[in-house]
């Protein structure tokens, strides 16, 4: 509340109940002083100020009822007051006990004959509480400020230390918005030209369709399986996968490349398989998948322990001919009917160790020779030693017999010979060391050779039995 000149002289000249009059019906709250500024008999306010707040004002300095930062303000109104000058309107506060304090807007007056004061004022309590709002708004939205600075500065320094390469695409340009160090050595790209680059020019030839196919299937519903690319001509490989969020109403994708080294073969099953992946990997039958040359790209955990090894690494990229089969006999018959058929079953053989342990198996298998990745599968499941013992010879060398003609025309006849004398020659000790229990010199006088040279045969073919040799 504030008074302009004119209005001033006007309250001067009244009487002191009738200035108390008016500016009551105006004011929160009014004040009747004495010339040395001592509240008079009685305080005027309205029902909004709470009473505890005035109670034992009358009779008492006005400066006792303020706070000490008030008191100057308080003894300069007086003092313009006193002067016959409209006093400046200032704030302020007096203290409440066990609350915050009472902040009033005053204007004083000098009114009457005696030089009486009345000091109107208006409540800014409404005001105090807003402003403390503003306040406090102002410092949530500062701590939300550096608390998002914080969080770009954590996502800049993962972005750029990661060691996959990431890649975030505006979904709606497709256009590269972020990405890292990683992501550009990767490519064999400068930085600089990955960033705001159309993600479709990043990868040559038709692998920049297959990324283009992976992104709407991700953005038609929500998921898309991994992708193998090659990311140039010579023959570097990488796993590409691909997931979507929002931000900012806006949609982006977040693709992660994993390298693979250069001629390895990687393997992507889609995600709607991975418990069918799950499943093989645990089940107790070995199983193994080549690629046509017969390089073992994956094998799960029967198969290591079947072969002796302790990690699949120790197996990727070798032939399986070097645990499975009879060396240089079975292993090219049974790829060989395998590619011709397309699917094998419960073919007869064994499975030597790393360490010489020997297990005999049934091997059945399927190949796929289409698409980007040719391959064919193995499972290979353990015979038990009873029924080896109980087959008959003249069953394996008749099935061995059909099985070879099926190769002419395909082996060459040196080899088919070769190959289909070792099947006879192991057939024949096997008949030998039946008929004899296993004793060694037994088989090899009925066979004609030498106790060395039947040893020697042994240990080609892979026959256990060698303890019951000790004792003969």
């Amino acid at each position: 509340m504030s008074l302009h000149s004119g209005d001033y002289q006007m309250l001067t000249n009244q009487d002191v109940s009738a200035v108390v009059a008016i500016l009551a019906a105006t004011a929160d709250i009014t004040l009747v002083l004495t010339p040395d500024g001592v509240i008079c008999d009685r305080v005027l306010a309205s029902p909004d100020i709470p009473e505890k707040a005035f109670i034992g004002w009358p009779g008492k300095s006005w400066n006792e009822t303020v706070t000490v930062e008030s008191r100057v303000k308080v003894e300069q109104m007086l003092h313009e007051a006193a002067q016959g000058q409209p006093a400046r309107a200032r704030q302020i506060n007096h203290p409440i006990n066990g609350g915050a304090d009472l902040p009033i807007k005053y204007t004083a007056v000098r009114v009457g004959a005696h030089g009486h004061i009345v000091a109107a004022g208006r409540d800014l309590s409404a005001v105090a509480v807003l402003q403390q709002r503003l306040l406090a708004a102002e410092q949530s939205i500062e701590q939300e400020y550096l608390r998002l600075r914080h969080s770009e500065t954590r996502f800049r320094v993962l972005l750029q230390s990661a060691s996959d390469a990431i890649i975030i695409v505006d979904a709606r340009s497709g256009r590269v918005a972020e990405t890292n160090p990683a992501a550009a050595s990767l490519l064999n790209k400068p930085l600089r030209r990955i960033q705001g680059a159309d993600i479709a020019d990043l990868f040559p030839g038709p692998q920049s369709g297959r990324v283009k196919r992976l992104l709407a299937t991700l953005q038609s519903t929500g998921k898309a399986d991994d992708l193998a690319l090659r990311l140039d001509d010579e023959n570097r490989q990488a796993i590409l996968s691909a997931t979507m969020f929002r931000q900012d109403s806006a949609t982006y994708y977040l693709l992660r490349m994993v390298p693979h080294a250069v001629g390895s073969s990687a393997i992507v099953m889609p995600k709607a398989q991975s418990k069918v992946v799950k499943i093989i990997s645990e089940m107790p039958d070995g199983f193994a998948v080549t690629d046509l040359d017969r390089r073992i790209m994956t094998a799960n955990a029967a198969f290591l322990e079947l072969a002796q090894l302790g990690s699949e690494e120790q197996a990727r990229g070798n032939t399986i001919d070097q645990w499975l089969g009879r060396p240089g006999i079975d292993t090219s018959l049974l790829t060989s009917q395998l590619l011709e058929k397309g699917a094998i079953r419960n073919f007869r053989t064994i499975v030597r160790g790393q360490f010489g342990a020997v297990e005999d198996v049934e091997v059945s298998g399927v190949a796929v020779q289409e698409g980007d990745m040719p391959c064919m599968g193995f499972t290979l499941h353990r015979i038990s030693r009873q029924a080896v013992a109980n087959a008959k010879p003249e069953t394996s060398l008749l099935r061995s017999g059909d099985d070879f003609t099926r190769l002419v025309g395909k082996v060459p006849l040196k080899e088919l010979i070769r190959e289909s004398t070792d099947i006879i020659e192991r057939l024949c000790i096997e008949s030998a060391l039946q008929l004899n229990s296993d004793n060694r010199a037994g088989a090899a006088e009925m066979l004609g050779i030498s106790r060395q040279s039947l040893y020697v045969k042994l240990h080609r073919y892979g026959i256990d039995g060698l303890e019951n040799d000790v004792s003969n």
